[in-house]
């Protein structure tokens, strides 16, 4: 073997070095996986972590996380709670608020749901008609009806409902569900985020940020229409050559990380380059959907003439594979951020309700359905947290001038399913028309103190000092919901 004494050359032959490293890593997970990718990761050497790994402050009910996320402040009156006062007083003013003036003005009068309501299951929960196959699995949801907002503004607030704060910065849910737990399967990321075929929501990739927290807790984008990239190795590539990339760029890192190791951005990109290497077998695997029989993809409708509706219901399916192969969170999205007319690519149902949701409930109904089906026939149910959210609600009223509704962040419903939620009960509730949050009014805080209680943990302990306060998912605020606690 040759050897090379003048650095510059071996430099130039090697065409390699830190910056260039550092800077490429977006394009550079060709494949590349460190000397130590098979090892089990330990995120014990956090500073602020108490616990361990995998360990919680009590026995979890939880041990993974599906949330089910409709940007667009979906309605709670017109989907999941009903409201016969609606139908009694249409067309007349809202009592106590005949002039009140919204998000985009005034409004007009109180404006019933387009659409009926049955009872579903032995609990007998009104769903909206627009929902039959969500309807089957009502006994199992236990539904918040009480829920409010700090914001009426759909970036802020599906920022808030993702992070607890209204500002960009802050870890997501699943971002503290990473760093408190870690990964059961290293060989695949530990948080999902899974995007529309119409878009990123409102506020895009703040959603699922990691914040203040290291950067490895960011979650992985993936979806049937944009699956991660560049994990083959490129051709003309031989393993040997791709061997020796991985020693290189591991002596950088380990030097470099060495000498600076409070660099987290760096620790994250060499996880990341770990986890490629070991994603190059199982990302493939995980997202071939035509490994799925013909009977369960005509369940969940992958197969629908509605292409947006077979888009999400690929991410559905997708979702349940992730799920079963112990990814920890998965963020599932049904519509994306808001476009030249509103309610068209979301649930924002400003000028047109009916029309609006007659094209979103059918994308959403079956898929969701057929994923929840699956999660209770394979027995994942028992130890996966489902959560539906939404950002904020709608008025009773039509906004003046159109047949929708105005945003209403002082009332609107969420639901958890599946580990430790006691099914069939509504916890809440708005007043007689859906105006405000009246019974047991629910912040984003206590939804999450729920949430981190079902996984295990004391919400006002896990915590990470940040710009000199511990910081939490649930601010300063929040309580368990133990009504809806099996």
């Amino acid at each position: 073997m040759k050897h090379h004494s003048d650095p510059a050359q071996l430099s130039s032959l090697l065409d390699v070095s830190r910056r260039r490293f550092l800077g490429d890593v977006t394009t550079g997970l060709a494949g590349v996986g460190l000397m130590q990718m098979l090892t089990k990761q330990s995120f014990a050497n956090d500073p602020a972590w108490k616990p361990g790994v995998g360990l919680s402050h009590h026995t979890p009910k939880a041990k993974r996380v599906l949330q089910i996320f409709c940007p667009g402040a979906a309605s709670h009156m017109d989907l999941w709670e009903y409201k016969p006062a609606l139908e009694k007083y249409h067309g007349k003013p809202l009592p106590g608020e005949e002039n009140f003036r919204s998000f985009q003005g005034q409004n007009g009068n109180l404006m019933q749901s387009p659409w009926g309501f049955h009872p579903c299951g032995e609990s007998g929960k009104m769903i909206s008609d627009m929902l039959p196959h969500m309807g089957q699995h009502a006994d199992k949801i236990a539904f918040l009806h009480g829920m409010y907002s700090k914001t009426n503004t759909h970036g802020p607030g599906c920022v808030f409902m993702n992070t607890g704060h209204e500002a960009e910065g802050f870890p997501s849910a699943g971002s503290w569900t990473s760093y408190a737990l870690g990964s059961e399967n290293e060989n695949l990321p530990t948080y999902v985020a899974i995007p529309d075929l119409r878009g990123e929501p409102p506020n895009g990739k703040a959603n699922w940020a990691n914040g203040f927290l290291p950067a490895r807790h960011q979650a992985i984008v993936m979806s049937h229409q944009q699956p991660i990239r560049n994990l083959k190795r490129p051709d003309g590539l031989t393993s040997q050559e791709e061997a020796a990339s991985r020693r290189l760029l591991d002596r950088f890192n380990r030097n470099f990380a060495n000498a600076n190791p409070g660099e987290s951005d760096l620790q994250a990109r060499i996880a990341a380059y770990e986890l490629a290497g070991r994603m190059q077998l199982s990302a493939p695997e995980v997202s071939d959907l035509e490994s799925e029989s013909q009977v369960v993809h005509r369940r969940y409708g992958t197969d629908d003439e509605n292409s947006l509706k077979a888009s999400y219901a690929r991410n559905c399916l997708l979702a349940r594979r992730l799920l079963e192969r112990d990814v920890r969170y998965v963020n599932l999205y049904c519509a994306s951020r808001a476009s030249g007319v509103d309610g068209l690519l979301n649930w924002d149902a400003h000028k047109t309700l009916k029309s609006d949701y007659e094209r979103h409930c059918p994308i959403f109904d079956q898929p969701t359905a057929a994923l929840l089906s699956d999660l209770e026939q394979s027995g994942l149910l028992a130890e996966t947290l489902v959560l539906w959210t939404t950002e904020f609600g709608r008025m009773p009223t039509h906004q003046q001038g159109t047949s929708g509704r105005d945003h209403n962040p002082d009332g609107f419903t969420c639901w958890m399913m599946g580990a430790g939620v006691q099914g069939g009960v509504s916890y809440g509730a708005t007043d007689e028309f859906g105006r405000r949050a009246e019974q047991n009014p629910t912040s984003v805080w206590d939804f999450y103190a729920t949430v981190q209680h079902l996984l295990g943990f004391n919400h006002e302990q896990l915590t990470w000092y940040h710009n000199g306060l511990n910081r939490r998912l649930t601010d300063v605020h929040g309580k368990v919901i133990q009504e809806i606690l099996s």
